[in-house]
């Protein structure tokens, strides 16, 4: 029988990249030790705060929910936003799980219609580029998804004045986006990367990510552990067309023969950061010319695609 490292009883969880063995109590304790370092290492959150936490009912974003909520009990603002995308039989069940802990937690919360706020649902759009594979381009609906949350998002947590938004973006998220933007030689994405993106407009609000140095292997066994019902998002019918996947897979091989490759891209990339600013200011930060909100461009990537979609 192997041995928790801090105390006699049997480990239930082996972390290859320590090597760590902890039991149950200890691993749970290590987890959310982990989780607080982020937040002070890089003052993701000052108390007084207000907080929105972008929930969609996975694991992720239920445990930033639970974590932030116990680690700033009194005097930080948390607010639940959820975005309803129009899936049938995938987010109104993610959803029914979301409020449960919205419940438990005594959060208030808000839930935004993807359909009532950009005049379209994500099974709409889905159709609309299946019927014309010209609008997919290299995106899938993964990427149109995505560009319409994060601007959802965004407008809300502006619109209601809260400081900070966070998610529940997890140390595997941000190395597949490193290797990504690298990959498709995305300087301008690359140098906005890290456990906290703020732009230059006040028209954004400054995203955190809490899980910023916790694998996600982790975070199931830890929300297992607590007892916590969430939902799969695997279950989305579309999540099979994202590009994302690829490289999902691709990390996950290596770091299997290399424990630790993740932990030191991430490492890799805060040592270079400082070095990165003058690419972010190529691409300055404007009002976009048909929503107003914060744009690399002229016009938003979220308008740009919807007019596309209302062609």
């Amino acid at each position: 029988m192997q041995k928790c490292n801090r105390c006699s009883k049997e480990a239930k969880v082996f972390l290859a990249y320590g090597p760590h063995s902890f039991c149950k109590m200890h691993f749970l304790e290590f987890f959310e030790k982990r989780v607080r370092k982020t937040i002070n290492k890089f003052r993701l959150v000052k108390p007084g705060e207000r907080i929105a936490v972008g929930v969609s009912g996975g694991k992720d974003s239920i445990t930033t929910l639970h974590l932030l909520k116990k680690i700033f009990p009194k005097g930080t603002e948390i607010h639940a936003v959820c975005i309803d995308e129009g899936i049938k039989g995938y987010r109104d069940k993610a959803l029914k799980i979301a409020e449960q802990h919205f419940e438990e937690l005594d959060v208030d919360y808000t839930i935004l219609k993807m359909k009532k706020e950009l005049g379209f649902s994500m099974a709409e759009i889905a159709k609309k580029l299946n019927e014309r594979k010209h609008l997919q381009g290299t995106q899938g609906t993964c990427s149109y998804c995505g560009v319409f949350r994060r601007k959802m998002l965004n407008d809300f947590a502006f619109k209601e004045k809260f400081d900070k938004l966070a998610t529940g973006h997890n140390l595997d998220d941000e190395v597949q986006t490193i290797l990504m933007n690298v990959l498709q030689n995305d300087l301008a994405k690359f140098s906005r990367l890290g456990p906290i993106a703020a732009g230059e407009s006040k028209l954004f609000v400054p995203r955190i990510k809490p899980l910023y140095e916790t694998p996600e292997k982790e975070i199931i066994a830890f929300s297992q552990y607590n007892g916590w019902k969430v939902y799969n998002a695997e279950c989305c019918p579309f999540s099979r067309q994202a590009k994302r996947n690829a490289f999902r897979k691709a990390m996950d091989e290596i770091e299997g023969k290399y424990p630790n490759v993740k932990y030191s891209a991430i490492s890799f990339y805060q040592g270079i950061k400082p070095f990165l600013k003058d690419f972010g200011k190529e691409s300055k930060i404007r009002a976009c010319k048909s929503c107003g909100m914060p744009s690399s461009g002229f016009e938003c990537a979220s308008c740009i695609q919807l007019k596309k979609l209302s062609n």
